[in-house]
C-alpha cells in the first residue's frame, strides 16, 4: 500500500516537472527566431454572416480602427454586437518557409484572410470559443494585410494573445507544445486515476470507498484539463461536441466525489454539513446531466436554461461550496488535525495560483489565458493523496493494534477457561479427598507407633506421601479460591525478611545464599499469609535451580506508584519454550513437581492486583519481576 502511494505521488511530481522543462525549452528556442506584432487593430462588425468579406471592411476605411492596446481596455459593444474584425500588416519575412501563429483567438466562428484570399476557417456549433491559429505564408506576402473575423461570444471576441511571425517548422513545434502542456498534464492525472481504479480490485473493503472517491476526483480533474485545452479542438475539431460534453460531465462529477472523499476523511462534519452538501450536490449534478442530455438532442430549446444551470448558477455554487470546505478544514486545523493542515497547504497553493492568474488577468486588461491554476490543482491533488495515504496508515495501525489486542484477549480467554475448569474440579474434589486422607493418616500414625522398627520405616514413608498429597490438595484449594479473606496494610520489607528467614536454612543445605536489599519502607494492601506463600514458592524455585553454590538476590523499590520486587538467581535458567509454559497445569522441571505452585502464585498475585514476569536464559539464571500497587506510608509506621 505504501509503495503504491509513493508511485502515485512520484507520477504527480515528476510528470509536471518534465512537462515544465520541455515547455520552457520550447519557449526559449522560439524567442530566438520569432517576431511579435503588437500593433494589430480592432473594429466591431454588424454585418450579416453571409456578407463576411475583407472588401466590406476596406470600404469602411474611414471608420475608426482601435489599436490592440486600446482594444484591451474596451469592454463589450454597447449595441450588443458580438462579432469583430482584427487586422495587421505583414512585415518583411526573412524565412524561407514562414508562418503566422496567433496563440489565442476568442470566438465561436473564426475566418482569416490574407488580403482577399481565405486562409483559415473554423465554424463551430458548440460552446467552445478558444482558437489557436497557425497560418503558413510566403516571403512575397510581405506588405499584405491579414484580416481575422470572429463572432459567437459575448466576451471580448477577437485576438486575445500574441501575433508571432517566424520559421514555419519551428513555429509548428511551438504551436503543438503550447497546446500539448494541458493535454499532457491532464493525461498524467487520467493515467493515475486509471491505475488507482484498477488498484481498487485488490484493496480491503473498508478502504475502497475513499480510494474510489479520490480516483473519481483525479479522473474528473484530468478530464477537465484535457478538454479545457485547445489541443483537441484544434486537431480533432469534428469531435468538439464530445469534448464539451466530457468537460461538463467531469465538472458535474468532481464536486460530489470531492464531498464524498471529505466525508470519508472527516466524517459527516459539523452538523452533518458534509453529508447534506454531498447529497444536494449529487442531486444537482443529476439535474445538470439531465439538461445536458436534452441539450444534446434539442440544443435550441433548452440552451439558455442549460447555460444558466451548468455555468452561471453552478459557478456560484462551486465558490460557496469551496468556501464551506475551507471553513471545515480551518475548523479541523484549529483542533490540530494533521489532515486539515495538509489539505490547507495544498488548497492554499491552489488558491495562491488562482489569485495569481486573476491578478495577471486584470493587469493585462483581460487578455490572459489562465495557466497557474492547473499547477495549483496538482498541489491540491498531492495533498488529497497524502491525506488518503495517512488514512490508510492509520487504518493499518488500528488493524494491527486490534489484532494484537484480540490475540491477547484470546490468550487470556483460553487461560481463564482453563483456570475455571481447574477451579471447578479442585473445589469439587479437594473437600471429598481431604477427609479420607486425614482419617487414613491418623490410623497409619497409630499403627506406626505399635509397629516394629523395620515396618515403621514404611509407615513413615507412607505418612510423608500422605502429607505431600495433602499439600497438593491445599494448593488446589488456594488455586480454586485465591480471594484475600483478610487484607491488611503490609510492610513489604518485613514480609520479605520473614520469607528469607524461612528459606535461609534450605538455601544453606544446597550451598546457596539469599541476599535481601531494601532501601526504603514499602507498603501495600494484601493478605500476609498469601503473599508469603507466593514469595516462598518463587524463592524456593530459585534455590532449587541453583547448581551447587549459588546466590539468590531479592531487592525491592517503589516507582511510578508501584512496588517492584526482583528475585534473581544464577542457576541453570530456562529456554524460551519453558518460559512460555510457566503457569500451566502439570508443567514442572522437577521430577515430582505438579506445576501447581506457580499456578497458585500467579493466582495470588493476580488477586492482589499485581503482575509477574519471568526473564531467563539457559545457563544464565532466572529473574522474576513482580509489581504491586503501592500505598503511601504514615508517620506512625
Amino acid at each position: 500500500m505504501k509503495g503504491m502511494i509513493k508511485y502515485i505521488l512520484l507520477l504527480l511530481l515528476v510528470v509536471p516537472l518534465l512537462l515544465v522543462s520541455t515547455i520552457s525549452m520550447g519557449k526559449s528556442d522560439a524567442r530566438n527566431v520569432q517576431t511579435v506584432i503588437s500593433d494589430w487593430q480592432f473594429m466591431w462588425d454588424d454585418q450579416p454572416g453571409a456578407l463576411i468579406s475583407p472588401t466590406i471592411v476596406r470600404d469602411r476605411e474611414k471608420e475608426e480602427w482601435l489599436t490592440g492596446a486600446q482594444e484591451k481596455e474596451r469592454s463589450l459593444n454597447s449595441d450588443g454586437v458580438n462579432s469583430a474584425w482584427n487586422r495587421f500588416t505583414l512585415p518583411a519575412l526573412p524565412w524561407k518557409h514562414s508562418a503566422i501563429m496567433i496563440n489565442h483567438v476568442k470566438g465561436q466562428n473564426v475566418l482569416a484572410f490574407l488580403d482577399d484570399e481565405p486562409v483559415f476557417e473554423a465554424k463551430r456549433d458548440y460552446g467552445y470559443t478558444n482558437h489557436a491559429l497557425l497560418i503558413p505564408v510566403h516571403p512575397e506576402d510581405a506588405g499584405k494585410t491579414v484580416y481575422v473575423w470572429t463572432n459567437g461570444t459575448h466576451h471580448m471576441p477577437g485576438i486575445q494573445g500574441e501575433v508571432i511571425l517566424g520559421d514555419y517548422e519551428h513555429l509548428q513545434r511551438v504551436f503543438i507544445k503550447n497546446d500539448m502542456k494541458d493535454f499532457i498534464l491532464g493525461c498524467s492525472f487520467f493515467i493515475i486515476a486509471v491505475v488507482m481504479l484498477f488498484c481498487c480490485l485488490f484493496l480491503p473493503k473498508y478502504t475502497v470507498s475513499s480510494w474510489l472517491s479520490l480516483s473519481v476526483v483525479i479522473l474528473a480533474s484530468g478530464t477537465l484539463l484535457i478538454t479545457y485545452s485547445p489541443f483537441l479542438y484544434t486537431f480533432y475539431e469534428d469531435l468538439g461536441k464530445l469534448w464539451v460534453s466530457l468537460f461538463d460531465i467531469s465538472l458535474f462529477a468532481v464536486l460530489p466525489a470531492l464531498y464524498y472523499y471529505f466525508e470519508n476523511i472527516y466524517g459527516p462534519g459539523p452538523y452533518r454539513l458534509l453529508r447534506y452538501c454531498r447529497r444536494f450536490q449529487v442531486a444537482y449534478s443529476g439535474v445538470c446531466l439531465l439538461f445536458l442530455v436534452v441539450n444534446i438532442f434539442a440544443p435550441q430549446s433548452v440552451y439558455e436554461m442549460y447555460y444558466f444551470v451548468s455555468v452561471k448558477f453552478l459557478g456560484i455554487l462551486i465558490i460557496l461550496e469551496l468556501l464551506l470546505l475551507i471553513g471545515i478544514t480551518i475548523l479541523y486545523a484549529s483542533k490540530r488535525n494533521m489532515d486539515a493542515y495538509i489539505f490547507s497547504v495544498g488548497f492554499g497553493m491552489m488558491a495562491v495560483a488562482t489569485v495569481g492568474d486573476l491578478l495577471t488577468f486584470y493587469y493585462r486588461g483581460g487578455h490572459y489565458v489562465f495557466v497557474l491554476w492547473k499547477w495549483g490543482l496538482v498541489a491540491m491533488m498531492v495533498s488529497l493523496i497524502v491525506m488518503l495515504g495517512r488514512k490508510f496508515v492509520r487504518s493499518h495501525e488500528q488493524v494491527l493494534t486490534y489484532s494484537r489486542k484480540l490475540e491477547m484477549f484470546n490468550d487470556e480467554l483460553q487461560r481463564s477457561e482453563k483456570l475455571e475448569v481447574i477451579s471447578e474440579l479442585a473445589a469439587s474434589v479437594t473437600h471429598e479427598v481431604r477427609n479420607p486422607l486425614q482419617v487414613t493418616r491418623g490410623f497409619m500414625q497409630l499403627l506406626s507407633e505399635n509397629s516394629k522398627d523395620k515396618d515403621r520405616e514404611y509407615f513413615n514413608l507412607a505418612l510423608k506421601e500422605l502429607d505431600r498429597a495433602s499439600g497438593i490438595i491445599t494448593d488446589f484449594l488456594t488455586f480454586a479460591k485465591p480471594e484475600m479473606e483478610h487484607e491488611t496494610r503490609l510492610n513489604v520489607g518485613d514480609e520479605l525478611k520473614h520469607v528469607r528467614g524461612i528459606l535461609q536454612p534450605l538455601a544453606n543445605l544446597s550451598g546457596g545464599t539469599i541476599e535481601l536489599e531494601l532501601t526504603q519502607d514499602l507498603f501495600m494492601i494484601g493478605n500476609s499469609s498469601k503473599l508469603k506463600q507466593a514469595m516462598i514458592n518463587i524463592v524456593k524455585n530459585s534455590i532449587e535451580a541453583l547448581d551447587g553454590e549459588g546466590l539468590v538476590r531479592i531487592w525491592a523499590y517503589a516507582r511510578n506508584g508501584e512496588i517492584i520486587i526482583h528475585i534473581k538467581d544464577n542457576g541453570i535458567g530456562m529456554d524460551d519454550e519453558d518460559l512460555a509454559r510457566l503457569g500451566e497445569a502439570y508443567f514442572s522441571k522437577k521430577s515430582k513437581g505438579t506445576g501447581l505452585g506457580l499456578m497458585v502464585t500467579f493466582r495470588i498475585i493476580e488477586a492482589m492486583q499485581g503482575s509477574i514476569n519471568f526473564y531467563s536464559k539457559k545457563g544464565s539464571g532466572t529473574e522474576v519481576v513482580i509489581c504491586f500497587p503501592s500505598i503511601m506510608s504514615t508517620k506512625s509506621e
